[in-house]
């Protein structure tokens, strides 16, 4: 199947040989007919398959010339990232259409959004809070809104937007199609569905634990932090091979941790995004790596999900996920677009209880490589590895830097306040009494006019 059998408009057929795109993938084919019916529909799909353009080249090729001010299709996505993607692959498919988009998300002045959306847009793109907040500020008018698409919802879901989702699905029509596309099928992308779609039609590519054919997977047995370092420099040394290469570790200190290794040996090629890091900043990194200006991008779970950077040639799991689903999100970064790819991941032996329950998910063995004998096997070991000695009547507890603080403080006593109601009043008057009269008032006077 190629392009031409979608039955696409001249202005996308333009588009999309510009970007040198002949064959669709099974997820365009497959939910290009669904989506142009204006049937509610559910995609599931790894990443990495072209979910952007699936259900954004049916919904261009229906969207007609308007002058309205209100947006009528609205694409929701977990990161201030996939809005900036998002919004530029649309406007590569726009390229030969008059239509309007924006994108919109927290971290920026909300006033400049709600002057841009004041201006007129057709299609808009957003992350959940963002959107609500503009929303609510009346400024945002949503009764033209005639399609929803929610990308990435599991990862919406993981992050705590279900509320916000909810309240979403309240204000919209209720009159419009609901598209939304999803890696995994989780029991509350599930309960969503029901919910709030109407007999929606399931167009499924692949099993969330089935590994795409194109990628090669290798893993290496290692014991601790620093050997891991030494390893990673090892390979990232071969440049022509390595010419890539995202790197993924568990949470954000291990991320700037393991950057300040690497920093010494790959300056000018390295960067590394993750949520502490300012908008700005990860942007820029994400740009350069997509670039080529830097060959190396570490990278948390959360920032680089649903990213579309093409040509990574290595995926490296440099921490060994938590939960299998996640380590098919990672390496379905490269491999993309029917590309060959290769991912290694690196496991210690507390991590081998991991590695078999990937290998359970994927219904294979990842194979163990031989670890290179001049890599040096460090003995060092940082805080999270040493083993936590703790005195039995003086137990120390170790602080988790990456722990959320407490979002609340008990009040000072002082502070305290009893909400009395209506009895404050007579509460008052207990304490304090009526105030003593030097006599009766009515009786001097009396007395005064005798």
């Amino acid at each position: 199947m190629t392009f031409s059998d979608l039955n696409l408009n001249t202005p996308l057929h333009n588009a999309l040989d510009d970007l040198g795109f002949t064959t669709p993938t099974p997820i365009q084919a497959e939910a290009f007919n669904v989506v142009s019916s204006g049937k509610d529909m559910v995609g599931i799909a790894q990443t990495g398959t072209g979910k952007t353009f699936a259900y954004m080249l049916p919904v261009l090729k229906n969207l007609k010339f308007s002058m309205q001010e209100n947006p009528r299709v609205l694409i929701l996505v977990p990161t201030r990232e996939l809005v900036v993607q998002v919004v530029d692959d649309i406007e590569k498919l726009s390229k030969y259409i008059n239509n309007r988009v924006l994108g919109v998300y927290g971290g920026t002045n909300i006033n400049t959004q709600k002057q841009a959306i004041a201006e007129g847009l057709d299609i808009l793109v957003a992350t959940p809070g963002r959107f609500y907040d503009l929303a609510l500020s009346r400024v945002l008018q949503l009764k033209s809104i005639q399609k929803l698409i929610i990308d990435e919802v599991d990862v919406m879901l993981d992050l705590g937007f279900r509320h916000q989702l909810i309240n979403i699905f309240d204000i919209l029509p209720e009159r419009r199609q609901n598209i939304m596309f999803s890696a995994t099928m989780t029991q509350d992308v599930d309960v969503l569905i029901n919910d709030f779609f109407k007999s929606p039609q399931r167009v499924s590519i692949a099993v969330s634990g089935t590994p795409l054919d194109n990628i090669t997977q290798k893993r290496y047995n290692t014991p601790n932090f620093y050997t891991k370092v030494n390893l990673v420099t090892h390979l990232l040394n071969d440049t022509e091979h390595f010419n890539k290469v995202l790197i993924f570790v568990a949470y954000k200190r291990m991320a700037d941790r393991l950057f300040e290794q690497l920093d010494t040996i790959f300056h000018d090629e390295l960067c590394v995004i993750h949520s502490n890091k300012t908008q700005n900043y990860r942007l820029r990194s994400i740009e350069q790596f997509r670039n080529g200006e830097n060959r190396i991008l570490i990278a948390t779970d959360v920032m680089a999900r649903g990213l579309d950077i093409d040509n990574i040639s290595q995926v490296i799991n440099f921490d060994t996920p938590d939960y299998p689903e996640n380590y098919m999100h990672r390496i379905g970064r490269t491999g993309r677009a029917e590309r060959e790819g290769e991912a290694l991941v690196f496991s210690t032996e507390k991590e081998l209880e991991a590695i078999e329950n990937i290998e359970t998910l994927m219904n294979m063995e990842i194979p163990i490589m031989d670890f290179p004998e001049h890599v040096e096997v460090s003995t060092d070991l940082i805080e999270e590895e040493r083993p936590q000695i703790k005195e039995r009547n003086n137990p120390t507890k170790r602080k988790d830097d990456d722990a959320p603080g407490p979002a609340f403080h008990e009040k000072s006593e002082k502070n305290s306040k009893e909400n009395l109601g209506s009895s404050y009043k007579f509460k008052i008057a207990a304490k304090y009494k009526k105030p003593k009269t030097r006599g009766d008032k009515n009786y001097n006077k009396r007395n005064k006019k005798k």
